[in-house]
């Protein structure tokens, strides 16, 4: 039926558990949600990333701010990923080497615009994504942990993490910034596993860049590469409402 998940196919096994390849049909088609499955027999929590997953995509948000600012198309993302002053100070922005308005000053320099206050211009049409978000409400009505897990935009002087409409419901929120390790390192994963108090192999992890879920499968905890949100909620709804379930008539 539209909607329903319709077939599954394991694709290999491993030391870690299965990589799943789960297929969803709506009016024409929806995409794979990849899923590797760690061992566990009920999870108990939900660990999800900030940008692209719990927002709208990033990339449709620094396309819009390209536009915004009169910029070449694909400027920003160079700053960013291929520009060597913006990839060291992003990454240092991340671990807490570097403050917000020094990001907003490099990348400011580089794109030739106003570094005033830059970040919240950057993400000013990042939005919470609606089944991402009903999908962690659904979980923490079943009794499930969620966490967010984020590497860092700063926090000052403007905090993306608070802004109106931005989903609140956490039992943990683990920024990098914080923490002074970004993922993909192992460490931060363990640290958002102490701070809800739980295995990785009872939790779930959803992350949009793939490099990240590695790290977090070697701890025993299921992942899930987002490409789409309706796949994404309807792949979680059916690990967690499942899990919770089970456990309620254990």
């Amino acid at each position: 039926m539209p909607g329903q998940l319709q077939e599954r196919v394991i694709l290999e096994t491993s030391s870690h558990g299965r990589a799943l390849m789960v297929r969803c049909h709506a009016g024409g088609g929806l995409p794979y949600a990849h899923v590797t499955r760690g061992d566990a027999l009920s999870y108990r929590g939900l660990i999800l990333d900030f940008g692209g997953v719990l927002t709208t995509r990033m990339r449709l948000n620094g396309e819009a701010f390209e536009r915004s600012e009169g910029l070449t198309p694909g400027a920003y993302f160079h700053a960013l990923e291929e520009h060597p002053d913006g990839v060291r100070v992003y990454a240092d922005l991340e671990v807490g080497r570097a403050t917000q308005e020094e990001w907003n000053r490099v990348i400011g320099g580089i794109l030739g615009v106003d570094p005033t206050d830059l970040m919240r211009r950057a993400l000013a049409n990042l939005r919470p994504e609606p089944a991402i978000v009903a999908a962690a409400e659904r979980a923490r009505s079943a009794g499930i942990k969620v966490a967010m897990l984020s590497n860092s935009f700063g926090l000052e002087p403007f905090n993306p993490y608070k802004e109106p409409g931005m989903y609140q419901g956490f039992d943990a929120m683990v920024l990098s910034e914080v923490e002074r390790v970004r993922k993909p390192s192992t460490a931060i994963y363990q640290r958002t596993l102490d701070a809800l108090d739980l295995t990785g192999p009872e939790c779930v992890f959803v992350d949009d860049h793939a490099k990240n879920l590695p790290p977090a499968e070697a701890l025993g905890i299921t992942t899930i590469h987002h490409t789409d949100a309706a796949v994404t909620a309807a792949r979680l709804d059916e690990l967690l409402f499942q899990t919770a379930t089970r456990t309620a008539t254990q």
